[in-house]
């Protein structure tokens, strides 16, 4: 009787050994994350991917034990991020807050979010408001959590506490802190959208795909997360075996772009291209125009292009120095103030960011703006921005 007693709470009533538990955790942890980016997500708040019914559910289910999570307090908080991102009023940005802040206190920063009630029925509409969502998952949302406590002792003993304390930790450590923060602080960029979001590694098979930030940022609505031939988001290939076996549907994706020869002057095609790419514009004219002329620049001095201008000031040429610090911003000003050159492209470009953001005019409008531009800039006797203009007039998005 004592040793039974011993071996249920040692190993609970499957008396799995350490690595068989271990698979556990991996699988718990992965349905976990799955069921935030492919559900919370790139479903319920940018509607990129329906899911069949039964599914969709358990998904819902699922993030209430292991996370206490309400969708549509989730989806909220999220949108928010987006409409409001980088300002004060984003509920996480290490731009407002700090990167230690976002970081260590990310769950904390939630649940600040979560008592914003105005904010959670402005950006929340369309979640579920079912019979359970209403007397379960919202009013009980940590009984899941409970439940999955008493569930875990029961199956695995001692251990399966680790196990909920990991599963506890999993969404607020990687989600909260790393993606939140990190996010928007350290990686790479695909492209320079008005953000300070980044990708942190083009691939990482436990995060479900949220390590694709940058690429998110640029098209929110896109059920997939991967841009590059060498960038594999998990989250898109799940959503991929689910569409092959009828139990999902992809409703938007990031469009392909193109580029037509011999274009004389943009048209339509072009102007819609720019429309659904115009963060792709804005880095291609960073790495087109920009570094080009920069390199020219240095080896004009005689100087290294890191002593001609350090890195993060580089960065803030393409948005005008918006996420640089002011003293940053004034130097990088003053700099640009001593080089006609490249102050004709910063103009160029702020003007081309004027067309590509404007807001109210009607589509002919916009497009004379933009011929008119392509124009001049084929007429201003710079070669780098001359061959930018006659690849522009060229974009065209294409079907996938």
């Amino acid at each position: 009787m004592h040793d039974t007693l011993i071996d249920l709470l040692t190993g609970g009533i499957t008396g799995i050994g350490w690595w068989q538990w271990a698979l556990v955790l991996l699988a718990a942890t992965q349905l976990t994350i799955f069921s935030v980016t492919l559900y919370l997500h790139r479903s319920q708040a940018h509607r990129g991917v329906d899911f069949h019914p039964v599914l969709a559910h358990f998904f819902r289910f699922w993030t209430w034990l292991t996370t206490s999570m309400i969708t549509r307090e989730w989806v909220a908080i999220h949108r928010k991020h987006h409409a409001k991102v980088e300002t004060d009023e984003d509920p996480h940005s290490p731009v407002s807050k700090g990167i230690g802040t976002v970081f260590w206190r990310g769950v904390e920063l939630y649940r600040q979010a979560r008592a914003e009630r105005a904010d959670i029925e402005q950006y929340g509409r369309g979640t579920p408001e079912d019979w359970i969502e209403r007397h379960l998952y919202t009013p009980h949302a940590n009984l899941g959590p409970v439940l999955l406590l008493a569930v875990n002792t029961v199956l695995f003993g001692l251990p399966g506490v680790a196990l909920w304390a990991i599963q506890m930790a999993w969404i607020p450590f990687w989600a909260a802190g790393v993606v939140n923060g990190l996010g928007h602080w350290w990686g790479y960029r695909n492209f320079e959208s008005s953000d300070t979001s980044t990708n942190l590694t083009p691939w990482a098979f436990w995060i479900g795909g949220e390590e694709l930030h940058n690429n998110h940022h640029a098209f929110p609505s896109s059920a997939r997360f991967s841009m590059r031939r060498w960038e594999f988001d998990i989250g898109w290939n799940a959503i991929r075996l689910l569409q092959a076996l009828r139990l999902a549907k992809v409703l938007r994706v990031a469009p392909a772009m193109d580029i037509r020869p011999n274009i004389a002057v943009p048209d339509a095609e072009t102007l819609k291209a720019l429309l659904s790419h115009r963060f792709q514009a804005m880095t291609d004219f960073q790495r087109n125009v920009f570094m080009p002329a920069l390199r020219e620049e240095a080896a004009q001095a005689g100087a290294r292009l890191r002593t001609l201008l350090p890195r993060r000031l580089r960065r803030g040429l393409v948005n005008d120095g918006r996420w640089l610090k002011p003293a940053c911003r004034a130097q990088l000003g003053s700099w640009i103030d001593q080089r006609p050159r490249i102050r004709v492209l910063v103009e160029y470009r702020a003007r081309l960011a004027a067309v590509l953001e404007a807001r109210g005019q009607d589509a002919g409008e916009r497009l004379r703006q933009l011929q008119a531009w392509c124009h001049e800039a084929e007429a201003s006797g710079i070669a780098v921005l001359q061959a930018y203009a006659a690849r522009l007039k060229g974009y065209r998005l294409v079907a996938q």
